[in-house]
């Protein structure tokens, strides 16, 4: 009985080692780094090109508009108009930009409202601008 069991160990003295390193080194070949580039490296690499470019910082006042624009979509026009005025009476600086932004709440109101409906929503806010664009859109 002995026999057989040194038999059996010098074996897998001689074949465990030789298993261990073909599997170690398939192992190591089929990873990204063995030098065959798989899509998702090129994916990433094409990606981490863009980073270097830094984002331009947004202007408030289309900051202003894009989240107005939300409100009108969200709620109702109405409530859109009224932030418009109290963001203006916060930070006078938006005051040139009232009339634009008010004209793409009207036009939105069209789209989303219809003209006749959208109208009821005008108001005296920014020379009635929002009724321009109310009246641009119909």
């Amino acid at each position: 009985m002995t026999q057989t069991a040194r038999r059996i160990g010098r074996t897998l003295a001689l074949v465990l080692p030789v298993v261990l390193v073909l599997s170690g080194t398939l192992a190591v070949t089929s990873v990204p780094w063995a030098g065959r580039p798989s899509e998702t490296q090129l994916l990433t690499a094409a990606a981490q090109q863009n980073v270097a470019e830094p984002a331009k910082p947004r202007e408030p006042q289309d900051v202003l508009r894009d989240s107005l624009l939300l409100k009108l979509r969200e709620e109702d026009p109405g409530v859109a108009l009224t932030g418009l005025q109290r963001a203006v009476e916060r930070k006078p600086s938006l005051a040139k930009h009232c009339m634009s932004i008010a004209r793409d709440l009207g036009e939105a109101a069209v789209r989303l409202y219809g003209p006749t409906r959208a109208q009821s929503f005008s108001r005296p806010v920014c020379d009635t601008s929002f009724a321009h664009g109310v009246a641009s859109a119909s």
